[in-house]
């Protein structure tokens, strides 16, 4: 599976480009899921008219709102409720998934529970993270991003990739997403680690992590 790990969308030109590089055709051409669930579990977005916002395409943040052929909803916490084969069929046949930000713990839980996370590494499509839906491919996240706690009580996630990402570096609604704090968060995880800001994205093929930014980033290669 390929991956762009955005902080906050695809936001610019280099971002764009790069995801049209991943695709096997154009966008027009192309359909998509969109996955809402990680909202739901941050204390400042949950379920309501931000949700509303990512699936309609009508946030800041370019995910939904690119010009896709189609695009859907795949919601992770009605998947065990359903049988797999009403759901599996149609995440193996679309051309992009699109998960939205929000609490990446709640997210990662979601995903184990829905049994979407034992699909990903099998699927053709392209993955487009913005903030906990990218975080979320990591082996975890750090204390500076727990909220929501699961049930085993830890900050483990999917571990898809093998760097952690810190989101929204140096963001004007978050002061404390300084890169100090960047710095902090990144002495205390175990491995690389990547601090980016919302003009900057991590396109991941093969394993192999190559850093798109008009922005500013930072790596934390240890």
């Amino acid at each position: 599976m390929k991956l762009l790990l955005t902080s906050g969308g695809v936001k610019n030109k280099s971002i764009h480009a790069a995801l049209e590089d991943m695709l096997d055709k154009p966008i027009a051409d192309c359909s998509a899921l969109c996955i809402p669930t990680g909202m739901y579990g941050h204390p400042w977005v949950g379920p309501g008219v931000q949700a509303w916002k990512f699936i309609t395409g009508k946030e800041e943040n370019p995910m939904v709102n690119l010009g896709w052929k189609s695009v859907g909803i795949l919601e992770l916490t009605a998947l065990p409720s359903i049988d797999e084969e009403r759901w599996m069929p149609l995440v193996r046949e679309t051309d992009v998934l699109l998960v939205s930000g929000g609490d990446a713990l709640y997210l990662s839980y979601w995903m184990r529970q829905s049994g979407l996370a034992d699909l990903l590494p099998s699927l053709r499509s392209v993955y487009v993270g913005m903030s906990a839906g990218s975080m979320v491919m990591a082996p975890h996240i750090g204390d500076f991003f727990v909220g929501w706690t699961p049930p085993n009580g830890s900050d483990k996630t999917l571990h898809l990739v093998d760097f952690a990402i810190f989101p929204h570096l140096d963001h004007e609604m978050l002061p404390h997403n300084t890169m100090a704090a960047a710095e902090k968060w990144a002495a205390g995880i175990e491995g690389p680690a990547y601090a980016i800001d919302d003009e900057t994205a991590i396109k991941v093929i093969g394993g192999v992590p190559e850093v798109i930014s008009e922005g500013h980033w930072k790596p934390f290669l240890s």
